[in-house]
Formats: structure tokens, C-alpha cells, sequence
């Protein structure tokens, strides 16, 4: 038996597999086939110059859009909130205005500098 480490959406499992001698016949068994992750589509960016941006200031997982595009707000509302360390963060309104665009939905991870959403 040969011992390996196998990472595996960022958990590591240490296995351990039989080695097959030379000219032995071994049965083949089909695994299920596993089923990829989820990918967030690319955030939908509309006339956004001129606009202003707000982006992620961190690292974390969206976990409520409170907004949606065409959406007048006003200067402090929540826009969204971001989950980071195990805390929530209301993502705020810088101005008032109106929602451009929204580029993050509800579930999605984002790096810091993601948009989340651009105001006019």
C-alpha cells in the first residue's frame, strides 16, 4: 500500500492505495462521475461611468443583495452585506442615487475589489 495526500476543495484526506503488481489483471470499477462546484457567473457591469463603484473591502461571502438595478437609495441604505471572519458588514451606500448595476448575488464569494454595485 502506497499512502498519498489528496486535497480536495480545500480538504486534505490522506488515502492509501494498493499497488498493482506488473502483468496482473485488475477489474475496473466506474466511479460516479463528482459534480464540479457551482461558478458565479462574471458580475454584469452597465454604464457604469461616471458612476460610483462599491466594491468589497474584503475577502468574504455575500450573503444578502438588498438592492436591486434602477433602485433609488439613499446615502447610508444597505446595499449589501458581506459575511468576513464569521461577521456580517453592511455594505452602505456612499451617496444617494440610483443602482446601475448590481454585480454580486446572494452566495457568492468575493475577493477585496469585487464590485458589488455602481450608484449614479
Amino acid at each position: 500500500m502506497k499512502k498519498f495526500q489528496v486535497t480536495v476543495n480545500g480538504n486534505t484526506y490522506e488515502v492509501e492505495v494498493a499497488e498493482v503488481g506488473v502483468g496482473e489483471s485488475t477489474p475496473v470499477v466506474a466511479s460516479a462521475p463528482v459534480a464540479s462546484a457551482p461558478v458565479a457567473a462574471a458580475p454584469i457591469v452597465n454604464n457604469t461611468v461616471g458612476s460610483t463603484l462599491l466594491e468589497a473591502p474584503m475577502q468574504g461571502k455575500i450573503v444578502a443583495v438588498k438592492v436591486n438595478a434602477g433602485q433609488e437609495v439613499q446615502k447610508g441604505d444597505v446595499v449589501a452585506v458581506l459575511e468576513a471572519m464569521k461577521m456580517e458588514n453592511e455594505i452602505v451606500a456612499p451617496k444617494s442615487g440610483t443602482v446601475v448595476s448590481v454585480g454580486v448575488a446572494a452566495g457568492q464569494t468575493v475577493e477585496a475589489g469585487d464590485l458589488i454595485a455602481s450608484l449614479n
